[in-house]
């Protein structure tokens, strides 16, 4: 199981504008550094908390179909599947039909529901799962996830000269871990 990102967002949840109101900055030298700074923070938050901030457009890979009737998207909130390849022996894409699909896309992770499914015949990567996952645009991401990612970009900032670039994010804020606890993906 593989997860690709396709379409990456447009935008940022966090406008360098609210970033350096947030720093008290008014200066526009950093300006580089703080829009990195955000995307730093968006992508690691995504990544802890397996949430979509902005739309995205995301492609899963599998080998097979899953045991059981649910396949786990890895993501959420899923807003829509967009298409379904199966490959046959010879490496030819087949749509997978969508009639009849259940979509459960607030869930964490989002999941689909395919009743009749067509058998792929590649051994590897023979089914390709094209979704848009995101809670829409900046205004629409809960604002404790933008507090986290307000907070962890002005920490990062703060300590720019301890770590290098690349291996950010070093460390987050203390806080940092209750406000994003609830979306924190959870297992038995």
């Amino acid at each position: 199981m593989t997860l690709i990102e396709t379409d990456p967002p447009l935008a940022e949840p966090v406008t360098l504008a609210e970033l350096k109101a947030h720093l008290r900055i008014d200066a526009t030298d950093e300006d580089e550094l703080l829009a990195g700074l955000i995307r730093v923070a968006r992508t690691h938050l995504e990544r802890l908390t397996g949430t979509a901030l902005i739309t995205q457009g995301f492609r899963l890979l599998l080998d097979d179909w899953p045991k059981g009737d649910v396949i786990q998207l890895m993501k959420t909130p899923v807003q829509s599947i967009d298409a379904i390849l199966v490959y046959d022996a010879d490496g030819v894409a087949q749509d997978q039909d969508l009639t009849g699909m259940l979509l459960d896309g607030s869930a964490r992770p989002g999941r689909l529901m395919i009743r009749d499914r067509l058998h792929p015949g590649q051994v590897i990567n023979g089914i390709e799962i094209e979704f848009t996952a995101g809670f829409g645009a900046g205004t629409d991401v809960p604002p404790e996830l933008t507090r986290a990612i307000l907070m962890h970009a002005a920490y990062l900032y703060e300590f720019r000269g301890a770590v290098t670039p690349d291996m950010q994010p070093a460390a987050v804020p203390p806080g940092y871990q209750r406000l994003i606890a609830p979306w924190l993906r959870r297992g038995l």
